[in-house]
């Protein structure tokens, strides 16, 4: 049977090391292959206005903490082996305090794409998989939003570790959350077949499918069945894998974005995506 393509690894099932409990015959070579962070830093944080405003939206300040949302995210890799710097997908705007912020944390970000236009979160990881396999044609990438604050951090590296080697193995992975509540702000993620490939003990299932934000009860009964998670919005894959899938799913798509890649220009720090071409994304 063929392994499914997209799975789901749930935080703090498990808190071995991940090489500790796997199956030794599929243990890959994960010590050569790089982990990029790719933080998302595009929104406007408009549901939080007037706190959150578009020329400073939320992630930029420090809501909850001594720094902001996105330096939190960013440095939460800084001091942990097996993790470039950081590539930031970020909007023309900000790009200056964006880069502002990385600079107070000595952090000097691997790239920093500018998209011209606002897109979903797919033409932004196809941007940054076709750009980093200019730079490391293994590359994996860890596709997050710059704006999650994460309590358990133990729990969090023990689900990458699971990831990564998922990811090395060719597989699309997505974090789901347990819920706690019966939330209606979050989507969600039904899961599919246990995965006992690499750890019979972790949490790793194939993705049924993914739900939008349900009503109040629909979220409840969600909670109840026990087969529901909230959708992180956090992604792991290899670069190749995930363009393979979307040449397969979304070729227009995977087409305007090798156009922005190719017919974008550097600009000091930066890169600019070619506006013409990333507009055309569907």
């Amino acid at each position: 049977m063929e392994r499914p393509q997209s799975i789901s690894i749930t935080f703090g099932k498990c808190f071995h090391s991940p090489e500790c409990c796997m199956k030794k015959d599929t243990m890959p070579n994960v010590d050569e292959t790089a982990v990029y962070p790719v933080i998302l830093s595009g929104g406007t944080g408009s549901r939080l206005w007037p706190i959150s405003r578009s020329l400073h939206p939320k992630q930029l300040q420090p809501l909850l903490a001594e720094h902001s949302l996105l330096q939190e995210t960013a440095g939460r890799f800084a001091d942990r082996g097996g993790y470039p710097a950081p590539v930031i997908i970020c909007n023309d705007e900000h790009r200056f305090l964006i880069a502002e912020q990385l600079r107070e944390m000595r952090l000097d970000p691997t790239l920093q794409i500018l998209e011209p236009v606002g897109r979903n979160t797919a033409p932004a990881a196809a941007v940054a998989a076709l750009c980093l396999q200019g730079i490391d044609p293994d590359a994996i990438l860890l596709l997050m939003p710059a704006d999650h604050r994460i309590g358990d951090l133990a729990a969090f590296f023990d689900a990458i570790g699971y990831a990564r080697l998922a990811a090395q193995a060719g597989m699309l992975v997505t974090f789901g959350i347990k819920p706690t509540h019966p939330e209606t702000g979050y989507g969600y993620i039904r899961q599919g077949t246990a995965i006992t490939d690499f750890c019979e003990q972790a949490a790793i299932f194939a993705v049924d499918r993914f739900v939008e934000k349900p009503d109040l009860g629909t979220a409840q009964a969600y909670l109840d069945s026990g087969e529901y998670f909230w959708n992180s919005g956090i992604f792991m894959f290899r670069a190749d894998s995930f363009l393979q899938q979307l040449a397969k799913l979304q070729p227009d798509m995977l087409h305007a974005c090798q156009r922005a890649t190719a017919d974008g220009q550097s600009d000091l720090d930066f890169f600019r995506l070619d506006k013409e071409s990333f507009a055309a994304c569907p």
